[in-house]
């Protein structure tokens, strides 16, 4: 193996690696390529899981100034180690796409056009609609036996929410609303 190593040093070649590099390969790349860098770099990473399906695989959220740089998957994830399906992996431009709507619209009944209304006006409106369903559709006693429900509204829950957040739901729209159809995508 010495002889080896003495035969292949006398290559000029191999020579001028040794006397030029400190094992990076800097010295092969352009002004330009040197100075190029990740776009994550200097940037703080959130933990999240994708929006999409059930399955909750893990993602990376890379954000700088207040704005979102990045979305990759992450590879502490127990479920997708890092790996993403092609939504999952498009959720940057989902987030950052210019034709994204940002703001609340509502078209009347009737009405031909949407008009823009403020994310509090909409979550009123709501509220409102929930409430005024269940005053009016709530069965509190049927047969002489106690029923306490409404048929009138539902609620259908998203595949990425955590048991935690599930249960809650449960809890406030059986108990608090009497809602006796409840579902979720992910069926938890």
């Amino acid at each position: 193996m010495a002889a080896l190593t003495d035969l292949l040093s006398k290559w000029p070649l191999i020579r001028q690696i040794r006397e030029r590099s400190d094992g990076t390969g800097l010295e092969a790349m352009s002004d330009k390529t040197r100075a190029m860098h990740a776009r994550i770099d200097d940037a703080k990473a959130a933990r999240s899981i994708c929006p999409y399906c059930g399955v909750g695989c893990g993602q990376l959220i890379y954000h700088k100034d207040g704005k979102l740089v990045s979305i990759e998957g992450d590879p502490e994830s127990p479920i997708s180690q890092g790996n993403l399906c092609p939504k999952g992996a498009a959720s940057y431009q989902l987030l950052t796409h210019d034709r994204r709507e940002t703001k609340m619209k509502y078209r009347a009944p009737r009405a031909k056009q949407w008009t823009e209304m403020s994310l509090d006006r909409a979550m009123d409106m709501v509220a409102e609609r929930i409430w005024e369903s269940r005053k009016r559709t709530f069965v509190k006693r049927e047969n002489g036996a106690a029923i306490n429900h409404t048929t009138a509204i539902c609620h259908l829950g998203g595949a990425t929410l955590d048991n935690e957040e599930n249960y809650l739901i449960k809890k406030l729209f059986t108990g608090g609303l009497g809602m006796v159809c409840i579902s979720n995508q992910a069926r938890i």
